[in-house]
């Protein structure tokens, strides 16, 4: 069955850097796109990002643009989320999703920015 594992993320403080990983197993991970998706406490899951099956495309919500990068390597099976700047409105639990199978989430990984 497909599984998203989540890893990286940690405590940072603000306007420092991160990067956190998801690793996909179950489908042929180099067919589907990818996403990132975040949510903070109180707050509804909102999308993040979207990187193409062949990692040539990528879109960012306003709110990271500039910020954050995804990239992904098909013969690892991942999918990575650097996050530059980081600001205290980014603390939140990080998934990832893949187009390959929309109903399948991940535990998450959550980032926590502070001082």
């Amino acid at each position: 069955q497909v599984q998203l594992v989540e890893s990286g993320g940690g405590l940072v403080q603000p306007g420092g850097s991160l990067r956190i990983s998801c690793e996909a197993s179950g489908f042929t991970f180099s067919d589907g796109s990818m996403s990132w998706y975040r949510q903070a406490p109180g707050k509804e899951r909102e999308w993040v990002g979207y990187i193409a099956n062949n990692g040539l495309s990528t879109r960012y919500a306003p709110a990271v643009k500039g910020r954050f990068t995804m990239s992904r390597d098909n013969a690892k099976n991942t999918v990575y989320l650097q996050m530059n700047r980081l600001k205290a409105e980014d603390t939140a639990i990080y998934y990832c999703w893949t187009s390959m199978s929309p109903n399948s989430w991940g535990q998450g990984t959550q980032v926590i920015v502070s001082s």
